[in-house]
């Protein structure tokens, strides 16, 4: 069990850090941020912000013990982020330039299973 804790942990943290630096530059609407959102995928200005409050208090949520329910919304929340980050690029710039997206799906999948497997047991339980 304290390897799994450890393994989580670790998963976690490099999730959490991904998500937190990629939403740094859409709190702070940096001009890079702007241009990829609003040039190269079409998306409105006034969103990125919103992405990015939503993305940094998703890691927030993840990374304080206890609140399972807001835990379970935030991995949720960030998934949706993830998946419908890698459609939108991939639909904007056919390629593979989606397939960096792969590899923080597979943190946050990581994560979300050793923290079921540290914490088993129905949600409406705890």
């Amino acid at each position: 069990m304290k390897k799994t804790k450890i393994i989580y942990w670790i998963v976690t943290i490099l999730f959490a850090a991904f998500m937190l630096f990629s939403s740094i530059p859409d709190i702070m609407s940096t001009t890079d941020a702007i241009a990829f959102m609003k040039v190269q995928l079409g998306y409105p200005a006034y969103i990125i912000p919103f992405i990015g409050v939503a993305k940094a208090l998703g890691v927030i949520a993840i990374l304080i013990p206890g609140y399972p329910r807001i835990k379970e919304w935030a991995y949720a929340g960030l998934v949706y982020d993830l998946v419908g980050a890698m459609y939108s690029v991939k639909m904007a710039a056919p390629g593979f330039g989606w397939t960096f997206m792969f590899l923080p799906l597979c943190f946050a999948a990581a994560s979300y299973i050793l923290y079921r497997k540290i914490t088993p047991g129905p949600l409406s339980a705890r």
